[in-house]
């Protein structure tokens, strides 16, 4: 897929840089002290990490961050941020961006690329599980603390850990359009789409941290007990579905 009018290319110039910590201001709203400065842009070029823009003309309208990183004796990279100007969004966007972070990793050598994200973001992670083909099997508990943008919604900042295994036979295979490799849905854990409204006001946030926590429990036990998030579906009635079954090996092959 492509986007006519945008070019997808690596940022290089400090107001390059400069212009990507003003988008991600613009997009989250975070308080001075939560903002990543422009150095660490800077600095995650400098040192073998990506930082990726979405142009229209001379102009940024999305960026993907990433820094290296090692675990288990092997250098990954982690994907620390991706933005997308409002007026740019659901125009598949920001999977480009994510394509191209894969390119540029696979020519690097790295096999792996991992980011967190909201596990009560429906449209996120149906993008990051079945279109991505990313897989999940850790959960951090209010990684961030309680954050000051208002996407979060005053509830703590669970984040679930995707990884993303970027010349397995399942990733290759959705990113190509096939369907991803069918498994047996063991658990199966459930976003009602009433989510965003119960987070955004004060009156009904106490539904939404609700259900954070339930699912916060529900997601750990099942990773405690060795299944993984292989897929997530959606309803018609917009419900998010994670559907966990047992790990295998071959899923990163």
């Amino acid at each position: 897929m492509t986007i006519p009018e945008i070019t997808i290319r690596k940022c290089e110039t400090l107001e390059e840089m400069q212009a990507c910590f003003s988008l991600h201001q613009e997009v989250w709203s975070f308080s001075d002290a939560e903002l990543v400065p422009v150095r660490l842009f800077v600095v995650a070029n400098k040192i073998g990490g990506q930082v990726i823009g979405a142009f229209e003309g001379a102009t940024l309208v999305g960026f993907a961050l990433a820094f290296p990183g090692w675990r288990n004796g092997h250098a990954y990279l982690h994907s620390q941020m991706l933005a997308v100007r409002k007026q740019y969004r659901n125009r598949g966007l920001g999977r480009l961006l994510k394509l191209a972070q894969r390119d540029d990793a696979v020519a690097r050598g790295f096999q792996l690329m991992e980011w967190t994200f909201d596990p009560l973001e429906i449209k996120n992670a149906y993008l990051n599980i079945e279109k991505l083909g990313a897989i999940a099997r850790r959960y951090n508990a209010n990684q961030y603390g309680t954050t000051s943008s208002p996407l979060q919604g005053g509830l703590p900042s669970d984040r679930l850990v995707a990884e993303w295994w970027l010349q397995s036979r399942r990733v290759e295979a959705v990113l190509r359009g096939a369907s991803r490799p069918v498994f047996e849905s063991i658990r199966r854990i459930t976003v009602p789409a009433e989510i965003y409204e119960w987070k955004a006001a004060a009156s009904t946030r106490d539904r939404a941290v609700a259900v954070q926590k339930r699912n916060r429990a529900d997601i750990e036990n099942a990773f405690a007990g060795g299944l993984s998030i292989l897929g997530y579906d959606r309803d018609d009635h917009g419900n998010g579905h994670f559907l966990l079954g047992a790990w295998d090996e071959s899923l990163i092959h």
